[in-house]
């Protein structure tokens, strides 16, 4: 369906903000809604306050990054709220989640002391606490199903994420931690983003961005985004430059 065809505003669920913002991912939120009505397309950003239920009338729910206690809390709202999420997602809705959030859409998390936090399933991905923390620039290659160029964030989280059989990852990490294992980012499925990437995500990344509404409302016109695009390449530049330091130097201390 395309914008044009729409006859109600695309709402963006922002989830629990007071406890999944703590890496300012509402900045997804707000970049999503200004794409759309700068483009002329009715979009409006809906908050879900922590205690809430959360509604199965979103068309994005995005869930954000936060710390251990907060993702806890966030846990069981959204496990409470599964089959809504889900009747959603049924319906067309988009999900994009990121790290503590990317984490709890999927089967479990296992923290330090093998407590057991359950997820709510919609990816096959199981979580457990590592070391060391995982803290800086990313660039992931990203896969060739979502045809758009190198992305860019910053992660830091402890987690060391394992996708299921047959899970795809969102793409190849190129420099950074990622998923902490078998170098990828994240997690790719029907209308689904997960990954590690802040930033927040979306700013530095315009085109994954235009990709999620464009599952939501079909193809979408062109938009001129050159401060988004310098953003974008000078974070890459300085990424590569930073990991091809990290080898260059750890090259030399293993040949003493």
């Amino acid at each position: 369906m395309s914008g044009a065809a729409r006859t109600s505003a695309v709402r963006v669920g922002l989830v629990y903000p007071e406890l999944l913002g703590t890496y300012g991912d509402r900045g997804n939120a707000v970049v999503l809604v200004n794409r759309c009505l700068w483009r002329g397309i009715d979009a409006e950003l809906v908050e879900v306050a922590a205690g809430s239920p959360i509604p199965a009338s979103l068309d994005v729910y995005l869930f954000g990054g936060g710390e251990d206690d907060p993702q806890t809390m966030a846990a069981a709202g959204m496990r409470a709220s599964r089959g809504a999420i889900q009747a959603a997602r049924d319906n067309g809705a988009v999900v994009l989640a990121v790290c503590a959030g990317f984490q709890l859409i999927g089967e479990r998390y296992v923290d330090a002391g093998g407590e057991v936090l359950d997820g709510i399933g919609l990816v096959d991905a199981v979580t457990t606490a590592g070391s060391p923390r995982l803290i800086g620039e990313v660039v992931v290659e990203p896969d060739p199903s979502l045809d758009l160029g190198m992305l860019t964030g910053f992660e830091n989280h402890g987690g060391r994420t394992k996708l299921g059989p047959g899970t795809k990852p969102l793409g190849r990490v190129v420099t950074g931690g990622g998923n902490g294992v078998d170098g990828v980012d994240g997690a790719l499925g029907n209308r689904l983003v997960g990954t590690y990437l802040h930033g927040p995500v979306l700013p530095r990344n315009p085109e994954l961005a235009d990709r999620l509404l464009s599952w939501i409302v079909g193809d979408l016109a062109p938009l001129d985004s050159p401060f988004e695009e310098q953003l974008r390449e000078e974070r890459i530049d300085a990424a590569l430059a930073t990991g091809f330091a990290r080898w260059r130097q750890t090259r030399h201390l293993a040949r003493g």
